[in-house]
Protein backbone atom coordinates (compact mmCIF):
# COMPACT_ATOMS: atom_id res chain seq x y z
CA UNK A 1 0.00 0.00 0.00
CA UNK A 2 1.41 2.96 -1.10
CA UNK A 3 1.94 6.05 2.00
CA UNK A 4 -0.52 8.36 0.17
CA UNK A 5 -3.44 5.76 0.59
CA UNK A 6 -2.40 5.11 4.16
CA UNK A 7 -2.41 8.76 5.10
CA UNK A 8 -5.99 8.69 3.78
CA UNK A 9 -7.09 5.92 5.74
CA UNK A 10 -5.59 7.00 8.88
CA UNK A 11 -7.47 9.85 8.28
CA UNK A 12 -10.35 8.51 7.13
CA UNK A 13 -10.26 6.30 10.22
CA UNK A 14 -9.71 8.89 12.79
CA UNK A 15 -12.62 11.68 11.47
CA UNK A 16 -15.13 7.99 10.84
CA UNK A 17 -14.23 6.76 14.82
CA UNK A 18 -14.89 10.53 16.18
CA UNK A 19 -18.36 9.62 16.12
CA UNK A 20 -18.66 6.58 18.01
CA UNK A 21 -18.64 8.77 21.72
CA UNK A 22 -21.81 10.55 20.28
CA UNK A 23 -23.23 7.58 19.09
CA UNK A 24 -22.44 5.54 22.31
CA UNK A 25 -23.96 8.73 24.75
CA UNK A 26 -27.25 8.54 23.01
CA UNK A 27 -27.89 4.46 23.03
CA UNK A 28 -26.64 4.86 26.99
CA UNK A 29 -28.46 7.85 27.70
CA UNK A 30 -31.74 7.03 25.07
CA UNK A 31 -32.19 10.98 24.27
CA UNK A 32 -30.94 12.88 21.40
CA UNK A 33 -32.44 16.37 22.14
CA UNK A 34 -29.22 17.97 21.97
CA UNK A 35 -28.41 16.81 18.51
CA UNK A 36 -29.31 19.54 15.77
CA UNK A 37 -31.87 17.13 12.92
CA UNK A 38 -31.10 19.69 10.03
CA UNK A 39 -27.11 19.35 10.63
CA UNK A 40 -27.24 15.55 10.37
CA UNK A 41 -29.77 15.87 7.22
CA UNK A 42 -27.19 18.02 5.49
CA UNK A 43 -24.40 15.88 7.41
CA UNK A 44 -25.36 12.65 5.90
CA UNK A 45 -26.15 14.10 2.54
CA UNK A 46 -22.89 15.45 2.00
CA UNK A 47 -21.50 12.04 3.29
CA UNK A 48 -23.65 10.12 1.27
CA UNK A 49 -22.46 12.15 -1.99
CA UNK A 50 -18.87 11.73 -0.73
CA UNK A 51 -19.43 7.93 -0.89
CA UNK A 52 -20.63 8.39 -4.56
CA UNK A 53 -17.37 10.65 -5.43
CA UNK A 54 -15.35 7.96 -4.04
CA UNK A 55 -16.97 5.14 -5.41
CA UNK A 56 -16.90 7.10 -9.32
CA UNK A 57 -13.22 7.94 -8.66
CA UNK A 58 -12.56 4.51 -6.90
CA UNK A 59 -10.46 6.33 -4.08
CA UNK A 60 -10.62 3.23 -1.46
CA UNK A 61 -9.92 5.66 1.46
CA UNK A 62 -12.65 7.97 0.55
CA UNK A 63 -14.88 4.75 0.57
CA UNK A 64 -14.07 3.20 3.49
CA UNK A 65 -14.63 6.16 5.78
CA UNK A 66 -17.56 7.57 4.25
CA UNK A 67 -19.48 4.67 4.43
CA UNK A 68 -18.45 3.64 7.71
CA UNK A 69 -19.34 7.49 8.55
CA UNK A 70 -22.49 7.44 6.91
CA UNK A 71 -23.40 4.05 8.53
CA UNK A 72 -22.63 5.49 12.10
CA UNK A 73 -24.21 9.34 11.35
CA UNK A 74 -27.22 7.79 9.77
CA UNK A 75 -27.35 5.70 13.22
CA UNK A 76 -27.18 9.17 15.19
CA UNK A 77 -30.20 10.32 13.10
CA UNK A 78 -32.14 7.56 13.35
CA UNK A 79 -31.98 7.41 17.28
CA UNK A 80 -32.92 11.23 16.57
CA UNK A 81 -36.35 10.10 15.68
CA UNK A 82 -36.62 7.25 18.03
CA UNK A 83 -35.79 9.06 21.09
CA UNK A 84 -37.84 12.35 19.65
CA UNK A 85 -39.69 13.87 22.79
Amino acid sequence: MDPITLLGLVAGGCTTIAFVPQLLKIWRSKSAKDISLGMFLIFCLGVFLWLLYGLLTQDIPVIVANFITLILSGTILALKFRYKS
